[in-house]
């Protein structure tokens, strides 16, 4: 696909966008693609077969989200012919704001695809027995090369395919499990029902304890948890390349519509899946005892590991080969959109309109493969350090890091979206705000900080808790210093 579509990308317009005129199942199906990842494939799995369900609970707010990005952020987000998600900030707040917006999604994607690249490192080296660095740079060059022959073309049209082959490779792992089980499907919910490992909880010394359902910024609750998603997946509907770049590659604003309820309907069973097949693990390994599983429980070996162990050891050989297809194609999914999402915007909101303005297209399209290139290597550099790094689940890791790196870009989008206040000065306020409580919780969280200054709640809120923060200081502000494009207070 990346060959085929190499000759259709004549122009940035094509390598970015498709020519906008791709239909809404297809944008849906690869938007289901691009979120499902090895995050869905190996952690999911790992985090419901040592913890519980309580990290799905910020997914059911995504069909709240939807509807309110359908309804009142597609239209700005679309308009005047959009290429990137950054270019309404300009609009709205000038042009440093959609740098800082452009800034702050490159380092966050990074971040994303060499965990992403780490995780189904694993798998291949469960297959090959090769070192964490070999299966690495194996899975990044095969992504990135197709990626950056084909464009956001071949992107989607892969992500369509992988997002069937992901949905099999699971439903064929739960088969398994289910046939080997003396009691089948009723035993995986009698025992998971038993032990806690169906309830919102969490895992506190070694025991699952049900969260509350209060409001609370000292310890992990359910109702928090679903503010949390709420606030995740209206960032990723805003603020998101990887998101918006698929609603202006669709024909129209209604197709649009259509990709995000297909998305919906396809992600939210499905992520219910995966960790419903971690559970499954679980008391496959309660009656089936292994070392390795034990290890996992135990937290001297990573929870992500548990699939790929189930995978080699277990699966008849004949249906090896297509489990592991399918954790392969939970990674490209999600690299191959990030990696020319990186490019996308690199070009568009940083080089084209800052660095080098008056060039031909196809200048900009050569520049356009070279960023997709160092995208790329910074995704393998990037696999390669994690995999010397000490986490519990790679999936709490990365909530972490989602929160961290999201800069209350959220309520950015919101003072723009929702009201007339506020210019440059007001947002940038808000940024180093922001910016420096982050840094706070950084330094408190790796004890640099003495006691004393350390952050009073759970790291899971700092994305919230920032979001909070850059709204009253730059929607505050407004209300103070003489806004220039208005020339009201």
């Amino acid at each position: 696909m990346g060959l085929y579509f190499y000759g259709k990308n004549n122009s940035t317009e094509e390598y970015f966008l498709g020519g906008r005129r791709f239909k809404g199942w297809v944008i849906g199906l690869s938007l289901v693609g691009t979120s499902i990842s090895s995050i869905t494939f190996l952690a999911y799995p790992g985090d419901a077969f040592k913890t519980a369900w309580l990290r799905f609970l910020p997914n059911l707010m995504l069909p709240v989200a939807v509807f309110i990005a359908a309804r009142y952020f597609l239209p700005f987000l679309r308009g005047n012919n959009s290429t990137t998600a950054y270019e309404y900030l300009e609009f709205r707040f000038g042009p440093s704001i959609r740098v800082y917006g452009a800034v702050t999604f490159i380092i966050a994607q990074i971040v994303r695809v060499s965990l992403i690249l780490y995780l189904v490192s694993l798998v291949l080296q469960e297959i090959t027995g090769f070192d964490a660095t070999t299966c690495i740079l194996i899975g990044g060059i095969i992504v990135a090369v197709y990626t950056i022959i084909g464009g956001i073309a071949a992107v989607i049209w892969t992500d369509v395919i992988q997002t069937v082959v992901l949905l099999f490779g699971g439903i064929v792992c739960l088969i398994v499990v289910t046939s080997l089980l003396p009691g089948g499907i009723n035993q995986i919910l009698e025992v998971a029902t038993a032990d806690g490992k169906l309830a919102f909880a969490e895992l506190v010394n070694g025991s699952l304890v049900p969260v509350d359902w209060d409001f609370s910024l000292h310890s992990k609750t359910a109702s928090m948890m679903l503010i949390i998603g709420l606030i995740s997946w209206l960032t990723e509907y805003s603020g998101n390349q990887n998101t918006v770049q698929r609603f202006c590659a669709s024909k129209s604003i209604g197709e649009a519509r259509k990709a995000m309820l297909i998305c919906v309907l396809v992600s939210l069973p499905t992520w219910a899946f995966f960790m419903f097949l971690g559970t499954a693990l679980y008391v496959f390994f309660q009656v089936f005892p292994a070392v390795e599983a034990n290890e996992i429980l135990q937290g001297s070996r990573k929870a992500e590991e548990i699939l790929p162990f189930f995978i080699i050891h277990y699966l008849p050989s004949g249906l090896v080969g297509l489990v592991i297809a399918a954790a392969l194609a939970a990674a490209m999914s999600s690299l191959d959109s990030s990696i020319n999402a990186i490019s996308t915007v690199s070009i568009s909101d940083i080089y084209r309109r800052h660095m080098h303005r008056d060039a031909e297209d196809s200048h900009y399209l050569k520049v356009a493969r070279l960023v997709a290139c160092l995208a790329g290597l910074s995704m393998i550099l990037g696999a390669i350090y994690l995999t010397n790094t000490e986490t519990t689940t790679l999936q709490d890791t990365a909530t972490i890091l989602t929160s961290l790196l999201a800069g209350g870009l959220l309520s950015i989008y919101c003072i723009g979206f929702f009201s007339n206040r506020g210019d440059a000065r007001h947002i940038l306020f808000g940024i180093a705000g922001t910016m420096i409580f982050t840094a706070w919780t950084i330094l408190s969280a790796r004890s640099i900080l003495p006691e004393s200054l350390s952050f009073p709640f759970d790291l899971y809120y700092t994305g919230l808790i920032g979001n909070v923060i850059m709204f009253i200081l730059a929607f505050g502000l407004s209300f103070v210093l003489l806004d220039k494009k208005t020339g009201v207070v």
